[in-house]
């Protein structure tokens, strides 16, 4: 159940709407979340007021934070929580890139982001623990980054934000990636060195 927790990449305003959504199955709340806002989305043009933008945004950090109030343990559709809050977060950051006409800047950060999420999966199977919590903190989890997305679009540099955002995240995300990989290879080097000392004796 930690690792769906994991793998949600809740920020602070997630965190705190926990409790809201307590008497909910996460599954379902995670789907209120995200359905009625890729309809909403899906039927405006990329001319779409910053106002109704924000409201999708305000909708899915209400309903998507609220998702993590419920008990996993009860929900049989648990696993479907993470993939649902990508899809809401990923469509988002392309429609409000799309907004201001260049959604290229959005296809920049979800690479960064794609590699977040894989690394918060495949990390804790092989080293048995996930990327240091400072690398979550700053990188605002899905929550912040689609507030940060609306503040520099309704700002006029999103552009420009999203394309600073990709390359900061990006240089965070690898370096901390491969200072851990380093760090496990060197912890597992001393007890094969042992094991060929001990076959030689």
């Amino acid at each position: 159940m930690s690792l769906l927790e994991d793998y949600r990449d809740d920020g602070f305003a997630a965190r705190q709407l926990a409790p809201l959504g307590r008497s909910l199955p996460p599954s379902l709340a995670a789907a209120l979340a995200v359905v009625p806002a890729l309809a909403v989305l899906a039927a405006t043009s990329a001319s779409s007021s910053r106002a109704l933008l924000a409201g999708v945004v305000v909708w899915l950090v209400l309903l998507g934070g609220a998702s993590r109030g419920g008990a996993l343990e009860r929900d049989r559709f648990r696993w479907a929580v993470p993939p649902l809050l990508r899809t809401g977060e990923y469509a988002t950051l392309l429609w409000l890139a799309a907004a201001c006409g260049r959604p290229a800047p959005a296809f920049a950060l979800l690479v960064v982001l794609a590699f977040r999420h894989y690394d918060l999966v495949y990390r804790p199977r092989y080293q048995r623990r996930g990327p240091a919590p400072g690398v979550g903190a700053a990188a605002l989890g899905w929550d912040g980054r689609l507030v940060v997305a609306w503040v520099l679009l309704a700002a006029g540099v999103l552009p420009a934000g999203l394309y600073a955002a990709a390359g900061i995240l990006g240089a965070l995300f690898v370096a901390e990636s491969v200072a851990s990989w380093r760090r496990f290879g060197a912890d597992l080097a001393p007890s094969l060195y042992d094991d060929t000392q001990g076959d030689a004796e």
